[in-house]
């Protein structure tokens, strides 16, 4: 009896040490230590991207989307005198103004157009003519897909190069030779879209081009990964 309330006290522990992990370094016949390297790369903004809007406020919804459209429908037209900058219609968004009280004293509507264009100076050209009757929510620059896969790519190199190079330090200054368990790759870089929210009212009645600057958008490559030291 003695004997089997002892079995019956030790069987869970037996139980729980069976089904806990066995550490790395046991398992690989070594020591794993995680490890972790980052490369930058600059990619050249070659695309631009522009949002623009129609807004109005009137007494109806349907007063304010004779407008609204009216301005939208005028603006693609004007784009496509721009062969080489691509349309998209946006989101259109329609809202009641209220009054004190909480009563409905009017509407306001908007609705969004995006511009793209790796041809800066026409794009310039174009949201200078747009900006007679509408306004700029934003503009971004930005690489084109191409070139960003391009510095991606070139960072990816540097960042492994570069986890590589601090694992071969650590071996060495250990005495040991290395091999890599396994790697983990991404990457980051997204530029910042430029606020502007510059209304038809705030353009100059000469519709100069609006100035663009490309500059650069730093693409970073982040690796992480273990590596194992034979015993």
């Amino acid at each position: 009896m003695i004997l089997f309330r002892s079995l019956l006290h030790t069987l869970p522990l037996l139980a729980m040490l069976a089904t806990m992990p066995v550490p790395a370094a046991a398992a690989d016949g070594g020591t794993s230590i995680d490890l972790a390297a980052e490369a930058s790369r600059p990619a050249v903004n070659d695309l631009a991207r522009a949002t623009v809007f129609a807004e109005a406020a009137g007494a109806t919804p349907g007063e304010l989307g004779k407008r609204v459209n009216g301005l939208v429908a005028d603006a693609l037209k004007t784009a496509r005198g721009y062969s080489s900058v691509r349309t998209q219609s946006g989101a259109t968004h329609t809202y009641p103004v209220y009054a004190k009280g909480g009563k409905i004293e009017g509407w306001r509507m908007r609705s969004d157009l995006t511009l793209e264009s790796a041809d800066t100076a026409a794009l310039s050209e174009l949201l200078g003519k747009l900006q007679t009757s509408m306004g700029v929510a934003n503009l971004v620059m930005l690489p084109a897909p191409e070139t960003r896969r391009k510095a991606e790519n070139e960072a990816m190199i540097d960042a492994i190069a570069a986890f590589k190079a601090r694992a071969k330090v650590i071996a060495e200054a250990l005495g040991k030779a290395y091999r890599i368990k396994h790697l983990s790759i991404n990457s980051s870089g997204r530029p910042p879209p430029m606020p502007l929210m510059r209304s038809a009212a705030m353009a100059s009645a000469e519709a100069a081009p609006m100035p663009i600057e490309a500059g650069d958008t730093l693409i970073t490559a982040n690796v992480s990964g273990q590596i194992v030291l034979p015993d």
